[in-house]
C-alpha cells in the first residue's frame, strides 16, 4: 500500500457516494426522512424571502388583511420549518452516524478478517493507515452522508437566491456566483495542505498514544516503576504532541489568513449589493419589498455559497480519511486463496517444507535457507536451536501466516498456498511462545481455543485439568465465571471489586496450554516453549502429561530445555537458517556434534545447581 497525502478531486463523488449506499444499508428510513428534511432547509429560506416580500409589497400598497391572511399563513408555515428543521436533522443525523458507523465498523472488521498473514500487520504504513481508517469507520462514512446532503441544500438555496438576484439585476447574481469561484479555489488548497499534514503527523501520533498507553498500562506498570521510566516515556509523548501541535497550528494560520480575505470579499460583494439597492430605490425603481427580496437574496446566496464550500471542505477531508477506509475494505488478501481451494482433510501423510527459504523482506536478511524437513504423521519433532535460528519462523510458515520467499510447504503432498487457510488452521492446535491473556471470564479465556466448546463446561474443564490449572481456576471467586482481570467487569461484577482476579505468568501459560488442549481433535499440535514459565516441578508433570497427550498424534515441539524434548521421534537443529543436524537424542549425543555440546552444557548446569 503506497501512502496517500491527499485525495483528488475526481474521486470524491465516489467516495460520497459509497458513503450514501453504506447510509442507505444501514438505515434507509432515516436516511429518506433526512433527504425530505434537507430539501425543505434548502427551499423554505428562499421561499420565505419571496412571500416576506409580497407582504411587505401589499402592506406597503395599504392592502386589507383578507388580501394578506393567505400569505402571512404561509410565511408562519415557513417560518415554523425553519425553526423545527434543526431540530429534526440533529437528531436525524445522530440516529445515522450512529447506524451507518456501526455498519462501516462491521465492515472494516471483516475486511480484517480477510487478512490471511500477518507480515502486513508489521508495516508501519499499515499500522498508520488502518488507525485513520478507524477514526473515519465510526463516523465518516456518516459525516460524508451529511456532506452531501448538506451540500444539496446549500445548492438548493444558492439556486433560488441567484434566481432571485437575476431577477432583480443579472449583474448581482454574476457578481454573487462570481465571488464564490475564489472561496472554492482557496478551500481546495487549504484541503491538500490539511491532508499532507494529516498523512505527515500520522506516525507521531501513534508514537504518542503508544507512549501514554506505556503511562498506563499495567503489563508495563512494574518495569515502568522499577526503573523510573515515567519522565522518560511521559517527555517522547509531549514531544510528539507537541510536534504535531506546532504542524496543526501552522495550518490554522494558513486557514485564519485565506477565511479572513475570503469574508473581506463576501462584505464588499454584500456592501456593493446594498449601496445599487439604496440608489435603486430612490430612483423609484425598487419597492420596499424589492429591497427586503435583495437583502435576504445577498445573505442568502453569500451563506449558500459559504455552506457549500465549507461542505465541500469537510466532503474533502473526510474523504481522505474515507480513502484510508474503503482501501482496506476493499483490499485483497494480502496471501493468496486460490477462489476454489483444495480441501485440507485429515492429515494421513504428513507435512513437507520442500527447499524453504525465507525472509520477512525484499531488504531483510534470510531467516530460512533452503531447509528441508519432513514431519510424518503421528510422529513429534522437535525443533532446537539459539535465539534467531528460525524456530519460529518455520512454525508461523506451519500455520500459513507467511508463504515461503521460495519453496513449499505441502499437506498431504498439497501445497498450503492450494487449501484455504481457515480449514488448515481449524486442524492445528497451538501454543505460541507469547500467547494471548485475554481479559475475559476463565471459562472464555479456555473456550476461545474451540469456539464450538466454548459453553461445554465439561471440555473445558477436562482440558484445564490436563493443563493442571483447573483447581486454580475452580477456586477463584465466581471459579470458571470468574473474570481474569481487573480492568473491567461485566454488569454483574460492576459492585464487587473482588471478581477480578489476576493471574501469575505461570498460571496464565497453563491457561494457554488448556486451549491447545481443548483443540484435541485436531491433526497437528504445534508446541512453542509450552513450558517456559513453569517451576521444574511443574514442568515435569506437564511434560509427562504432554506426552501422554501427543501419543499417536502429530506435533511439533520447540524448547530450549533439551531434556524435555529428549523423547522426540526426531530432533532436528537449526542454526542460520539451514538444517545442521537432525535424528534421536542417542544418534545426536552420539555425533557428538552441537545438540550434544548444548545438552551437556545444560547437564552440567543442573549438576552444578545441584
Amino acid at each position: 500500500m503506497t501512502g496517500s497525502t491527499s485525495v483528488p478531486v475526481r474521486r470524491i463523488p465516489g467516495h460520497l457516494w459509497a458513503a450514501v449506499r453504506i447510509g442507505a444499508g444501514a438505515a434507509p428510513g432515516v436516511l429518506a426522512g433526512y433527504v425530505l428534511v434537507t430539501v425543505a432547509a434548502g427551499v423554505a429560506p428562499v421561499a420565505a424571502a419571496a412571500v416576506l416580500r409580497t407582504v411587505i409589497d401589499g402592506l406597503a400598497a395599504g392592502r386589507g388583511i383578507a388580501a394578506l391572511t393567505v400569505p402571512a399563513v404561509l410565511l408562519a408555515c415557513l417560518g415554523l420549518i425553519l425553526g423545527v428543521v434543526p431540530a429534526v436533522r440533529g437528531h436525524l443525523y445522530g440516529r445515522m452516524l450512529r447506524a451507518v458507523g456501526v455498519r462501516a465498523m462491521d465492515r472494516l472488521y471483516q475486511a480484517m478478517s480477510r487478512i490471511v498473514g500477518i507480515g502486513v500487520m508489521e508495516s508501519p504504513e499499515f499500522r498508520d493507515r488502518l488507525r485513520m481508517a478507524q477514526q473515519s469507520g465510526r463516523s465518516g462514512p456518516g459525516q460524508l452522508v451529511d456532506d452531501t446532503l448538506g451540500a444539496v441544500e446549500s445548492a438548493i438555496m444558492l439556486s433560488g437566491f441567484v434566481g432571485v438576484l437575476a431577477a432583480l439585476n443579472p449583474w448581482l447574481a454574476l457578481l454573487a456566483l462570481a465571488a464564490a469561484g475564489p472561496a472554492l479555489a482557496a478551500q481546495m488548497w487549504l484541503n491538500r495542505r490539511n491532508a499532507r499534514m494529516l498523512w505527515r503527523i500520522s506516525g507521531r501520533a501513534r508514537r504518542e498514544a503508544h507512549y501514554a498507553e506505556l503511562l498506563t498500562s499495567l503489563s508495563a506498570a512494574k518495569e515502568l516503576r522499577m526503573l523510573g521510566l515515567g519522565e522518560l516515556f511521559r517527555g517522547r509523548m509531549l514531544r510528539e504532541m507537541t510536534a504535531g501541535n506546532r504542524e496543526q497550528a501552522r495550518q490554522d494560520g494558513r486557514e485564519l489568513a485565506v477565511r479572513s480575505l475570503l469574508a473581506a470579499v463576501s462584505a464588499i460583494v454584500a456592501g456593493g449589493g446594498l449601496i445599487w439597492a439604496i440608489h435603486q430605490a430612490a430612483a423609484g425603481r425598487l419597492s420596499i419589498g424589492d429591497i427586503s427580496l435583495l437583502v435576504a437574496a445577498v445573505g442568502g446566496v453569500q451563506s449558500a455559497g459559504s455552506g457549500l464550500v465549507d461542505r465541500f471542505a469537510s466532503a474533502h477531508e473526510n474523504a481522505l480519511l474515507f480513502d484510508h477506509y474503503r482501501t482496506l475494505v476493499d483490499a485483497e488478501p494480502d496471501l493468496p486463496v486460490p477462489p476454489h481451494p483444495l480441501p485440507a482433510g485429515p492429515l494421513q501423510r504428513g507435512i513437507e517444507l520442500r527447499d524453504v527459504w525465507f525472509r520477512y523482506g525484499p531488504d531483510k536478511p534470510w531467516v530460512l535457507q533452503g531447509v528441508d524437513l519432513t514431519i510424518p504423521h503421528g510422529s513429534t519433532i522437535a525443533l532446537v536451536g539459539l535465539n534467531g535460528a528460525g524456530k519460529s519462523t518455520l512454525v508461523k510458515l506451519l500455520c500459513r501466516f507467511y508463504d515461503p520467499t521460495r519453496g513449499s510447504v505441502t499437506w498431504d503432498g498439497r501445497d498450503l498456498r492450494e487449501l484455504d487457510p481457515a480449514e488448515v488452521r481449524d486442524r492445528i492446535g497451538v501454543v505460541f511462545q507469547d500467547f494471548m491473556a485475554y481479559e475475559f471470564s476463565a471459562a472464555e479465556n479456555i473456550g476461545v481455543g474451540d469456539l464450538s466448546a466454548m459453553d461445554d463446561r465439561e471440555r473445558l474443564e477436562a482440558a484445564a485439568g490436563r493443563a493442571g490449572i483447573h483447581q486454580a481456576l475452580a477456586a477463584l471467586p465466581n471459579g470458571y465465571d470468574t473474570m481474569l482481570t481487573n480492568a473491567w467487569y461485566d454488569d454483574a461484577d460492576r459492585e464487587n471489586d473482588e471478581t477480578g482476579v489476576l493471574l501469575s505468568g505461570g498460571q496464565w501459560q497453563r491457561v494457554a496450554l488448556a486451549r491447545a488442549f481443548l483443540r484435541d481433535r485436531r491433526d497437528l499440535l504445534i508446541l512453542d516453549e509450552p513450558t517456559a514459565g513453569l517451576d521444574p516441578e511443574a514442568e515435569y508433570e506437564l511434560h509427562r502429561g504432554l506426552r501422554r497427550h501427543r501419543e499417536g498424534r502429530t506435533s511439533v515441539l520447540i524448547s530450549h530445555r533439551l531434556g524435555t524434548i529428549r523423547d522426540a521421534d526426531e530432533i532436528v537443529v537449526l542454526a542460520d537458517g539451514v538444517v545442521r543436524e537432525r535424528g534421536s537424542h542417542d544418534e545426536l549425543m552420539a555425533a557428538d556434534a552441537g545438540y550434544a555440546r548444548l545438552f551437556r552444557m545444560q547437564a552440567d548446569g543442573y549438576a552444578a545447581a545441584e
